[in-house]
């Protein structure tokens, strides 16, 4: 039977307390795994770590500031123990053609997407390397991939995300450290819920497997990277789009 089994692991899921986010959390509970909830509110951190249960705790961290970055990941570590997985999940977006794109627009998603997960990371890795053993997973997205009208910002983050993990799987090999990145496609969130039918039925169209994925179709990738099961995978950008990019 394929099992995946995380017992004794510590897990730090940044942006977790709705979405993929959530379901991340949700699904590495469920594998054993005692996972640290984070969100701009610890408050409603906290309340989604005692909703997913086992031994969850929320933490709040305002991540495009690299020193509660920082001091998060210590925070986690003197709670648990340890920080074996980190997922760089949480990210933003501030949509605008070019054109019209602020500054502070850019770099605030700049910030938030990418930046914060390179503080994560090297946050997290002298812990890792000491116990030799890590798996760091970074979710970007096809856009990252593919490119996307009004979302340059994003896309660049994303895109840079996928080079960021390149890299560190490469430096941290050697330390038992795997770092890979899943980028997900279309996924049903509370952003497409507000969407009209017509426009979900028009993006389903594009999608070869005809329908919007699911944040547990992310989760259970991520899981899978997390666990032994993938001790031979590093470096590798996974996309879970429903064949979109193909």
């Amino acid at each position: 039977m394929f099992a995946i089994d995380l017992t004794g692991r510590v897990a730090l899921v940044t942006g977790s307390t709705r979405g993929i986010g959530r379901a991340i959390a949700e699904e590495l509970t469920a594998a054993g795994a005692r996972v640290a909830i984070v969100g701009r509110d610890a408050a409603k951190a906290e309340a989604v770590a005692a909703e997913v249960g086992g031994d969850a705790k929320g933490f709040g961290c305002d991540i495009s500031d690299p020193a509660a970055v920082t001091a998060l990941v210590e925070a986690v570590e003197a709670a648990f123990g340890s920080c074996d997985i980190l997922v760089n999940n949480a990210g933003i977006t501030k949509d605008n053609l070019m054109l019209r794109m602020k500054d502070e627009d850019w770099d605030a998603v700049v910030d938030t997407n990418l930046k914060a997960a390179f503080v994560a990371i090297r946050a997290v890795q002298r812990g890792m390397m000491k116990r030799r053993w890590g798996r760091i997973i970074n979710i970007a997205s096809v856009v990252g991939l593919m490119g996307n009208k009004g979302q340059a910002n994003y896309a660049a983050s994303k895109a840079g995300l996928i080079g960021l993990s390149k890299s560190v799987a490469k430096e941290l090999a050697s330390r038992n450290i795997l770092c890979n990145v899943v980028a997900p496609g279309f996924i049903r969130t509370d952003m497409t819920d507000a969407m009209a039918p017509a426009a979900v039925e028009a993006l389903s169209a594009a999608i070869p497997l005809e329908r919007l994925g699911e944040p547990a179709d992310i989760a259970g990738v991520v899981a899978f990277l997390a666990s032994d099961r993938a001790a031979y995978i590093t470096g590798q950008v996974l996309p879970v789009d429903g064949g979109l990019v193909m």
